[in-house]
């Protein structure tokens, strides 16, 4: 293999924050409908409008999803073993609001009554609030360190609660990925819709784009004051595999915000976030909404990548232990995992982004309404 163990490990840090950055742009896009659905579709044909303006992709853009989850198994067990073997209530609400979503799609045409639709509408636009949020609120606890750490056998053990999750800087960080996903899906209503729907579009545009920019601020300035961040004292050498016991781990007030000073170009990822969104709300006033969807995509991408700047080398902070948490150098597969995944990664991505470079081709174009729609 052509790069060493550190290096696989940096890179395939890079590759999950890529794969989350993909599924918030696409599957984002998708919640970001669903939580506009009420305020759009204020009739039945104008939400049929805005369901079919996704029905053709949605599916496909949760494999973005699954990948990730797949990836914390393959490239990060420790993490995943963490994750989900502490956080039950949490993953069980992200799973049921998903199991939400086909159903609410496919049935909801099944029968020819306004409450049996109601019902489903009410379902989708539930699971896009509680999805967006989730997705914030667990990376803004990945700010403030979850409460876990390891036994003698290196068993993972959850010391928090549910309630405990939610804190003025997770919810903080809800409100910002609840507000990004709602403009990027009220963006894209925008390109697919026409009329008094697309209109509203705009509206939720411009409110979302405040709401996301005073939020993303907020919470930045909350990690930059009151967070405290964390700092490897002293690892084992990075390049060789260890328990993630064995490193130490201390913590200051403004620490994460370290590798920004330390680099003082990726600065840019916040500046660009903020810029982007501001340059998308005038695309969509001109109308150029295909200009607005890629700025804002490139927004979407740069908010991620500011949170998974500011974290780095941490993948799971502890609060409760802080030589527990989790970072890329001690939570990874071996060596030879790491490099045969890359390699398949390397063969197939390029495969996944040509079929859904195409299929956003073949569906483009506005909304039409017919027998066989949502």
């Amino acid at each position: 293999m052509m790069f060493d163990y550190m290096t696989l490990k940096v890179i395939w840090f890079g590759i999950m924050t890529v794969i989350l950055i993909a599924f918030a742009i696409t599957g984002g896009m998708d919640i970001g409908v669903h939580i506009l659905l009420p305020y759009v579709g204020k009739d039945d044909a104008g939400r049929r409008s805005v369901l079919n303006a996704v029905g053709p992709t949605w599916e496909g853009n949760q494999v973005w999803l699954v990948t990730f989850g797949a990836g914390l198994f393959a490239i990060w067990p420790p993490v995943y073993a963490t994750a989900f073997s502490s956080l039950y209530i949490a993953l069980l609400l992200v799973v049921l609001v998903l199991v939400l979503r086909p159903p609410g799609f496919d049935y909801r045409a099944k029968i020819n009554s306004d409450a049996w639709r109601q019902a489903w509408d009410l379902c989708l636009f539930t699971s896009g609030i509680v999805l967006a949020l989730v997705f914030g609120v667990a990376i803004g606890n990945l700010f403030l360190g979850m409460p876990f750490y390891f036994d003698e056998n290196l068993l993972p053990i959850y010391m928090g609660t549910f309630l405990g999750l939610f804190s003025p800087l997770s919810l903080l960080v809800g409100l910002t990925s609840l507000s990004m996903l709602a403009m990027q899906g009220g963006i894209y209503l925008q390109y697919k819709l026409i009329g008094p729907e697309a209109i509203r579009a705009k509206q939720a545009v411009h409110f979302f784009a405040w709401v996301y920019a005073v939020c993303f601020v907020a919470a930045g300035l909350y990690v930059c004051l009151y967070a405290p961040g964390y700092i490897i004292d002293s690892i084992p050498d990075v390049n060789t595999s260890f328990a993630a016991t064995q490193k130490v781990v201390i913590t200051e007030t403004g620490a994460w915000v370290n590798n920004f000073t330390n680099h003082p170009i990726l600065w840019l990822f916040p500046i660009i976030a903020l810029v982007g969104a501001r340059i998308a709300v005038r695309c969509c006033n001109h109308e150029c909404i295909k200009s607005a969807l890629i700025v804002f995509s490139v927004t979407i991408a740069c908010t991620i990548a500011t949170a998974a700047t500011s974290l780095f080398p941490f993948i799971l902070p502890s609060n409760y232990r802080f030589n527990d948490s989790l970072t890329i150098w001690d939570a990874v597969s071996s060596e030879k995992t790491l490099g045969t995944t890359l390699v398949i990664v390397i063969l197939l991505l390029p495969i996944v982004l040509a079929y859904t470079a195409w299929v956003y081709r073949v569906m483009r174009g506005k909304v039409v309404i017919n027998k066989d729609s949502y």
